[in-house]
């Protein structure tokens, strides 16, 4: 047993992490943390296929190449791979159970097929692996088949930080009524295609006037403010990738242009995009979420219906 240390003098506190605000009235303004290793994902593919996933992947992802789907699961369990990229040519009837377990057992891991030529073989190779549970499908043989690949893999990492972001959500507000919860799960669940108040308001059953004016009456934030936040949450998490330019992330998040992308960080945040780059990754976004949307109002979530007496369906207003 190692002897007891003897006692230190104090000291000095350290400022707090980007996610962990020592105090939500004392906003902090963390700067990037140190960037975070690729992504692995885990393949079974051709020998000419890997060459060319390889280089789609420059900057995004690792690649991890498999001869067998139960390397494949190995690799699951024990490198928690952020997607799993399978070539239509290397599947048959025969892996059809095994890539159906992958499937029910890593269901947050996207599982994506990969079509670089077509032989007798491929229709049923693509029938079973729907089967299976597999539902996307790239198709290579077109030019923006690799792009669309990178966008899946980008989109499967943005999000972790979502997923992240509301299990501290669910300690950070305890005890809000459920519609204020599905509020928050929308933000965070709804996809980059929701940039609107009136999209986010259609897909929670309420009219957009009627949603503003309870936030507008409750004394909180717009829920225009939070939606912008909790998509740049989503681009931060994005932009973590040196493979990713700006002006991917921008069409990843359904900007109309980087420069549109620009602005709209310029006017939440009064900072370029390059600059938001380096000073936010998508935890840090997130911390600066929570001290500005969510800490000082804790209280007043505890008590706030937005969907009104706890109905998500449409209402006048």
């Amino acid at each position: 047993m190692s002897a007891t240390p003897s006692p230190q003098p104090p000291q000095p506190s350290q400022p707090p992490r980007p996610s962990e605000p020592s105090h939500p009235s004392q906003p902090t303004h963390p700067l990037r943390r140190a960037r975070s290793p690729l992504a692995p994902v885990s393949t079974m593919l051709t020998r000419d296929e890997r060459l060319r996933v390889d280089a789609a992947g420059e900057g995004l992802y690792e690649t991890v190449h498999r001869e067998s789907l139960d390397d494949v699961i190995r690799d699951l369990r024990e490198r928690r791979a952020s997607a799993v990229v399978l070539s239509v040519a290397r599947c048959d009837l025969r892996d059809s159970a095994k890539m159906a377990s992958v499937v029910r057992e890593f269901p947050r891991v996207p599982a994506v097929a990969l079509l670089t030529h077509v032989a007798p073989s491929t229709p049923q190779a693509v029938l079973s692996l729907g089967v299976s549970g597999v539902r996307t499908l790239v198709d290579v043989r077109r030019p923006e088949g690799w792009a669309e690949l990178r966008s899946v893999i980008a989109a499967s990492q943005a999000s972790d930080v979502q997923r992240a972001a509301l299990a501290q959500l669910t300690l950070d507000l305890a005890g809000i009524p459920p519609d204020g919860w599905r509020f928050f799960e929308a933000l965070f669940t709804c996809g980059p295609r929701v940039s609107t108040v009136r999209q986010l308001a259609r897909l929670m059953g309420v009219t957009p006037s009627t949603l503003m004016s309870r936030f507008f009456r409750a004394k909180l934030p717009a829920p225009k403010r939070y939606l912008a936040f909790a998509r740049l949450v989503s681009a931060a998490r994005l932009l973590e990738n040196p493979g990713l330019s700006v002006a991917a992330v921008a069409n990843h998040m359904d900007y109309s242009s980087p420069q549109s992308f620009g602005r709209h960080v310029r006017m939440w945040l009064s900072m370029t995009g390059a600059e938001f780059r380096r000073r936010y990754d998508g935890m840090g976004m997130f911390g600066r979420f929570r001290e500005e949307l969510v800490f000082p109002y804790v209280e007043i979530w505890r008590a706030f219906k937005p969907l009104g007496r706890g109905r998500g369906r449409r209402e006048k207003g």
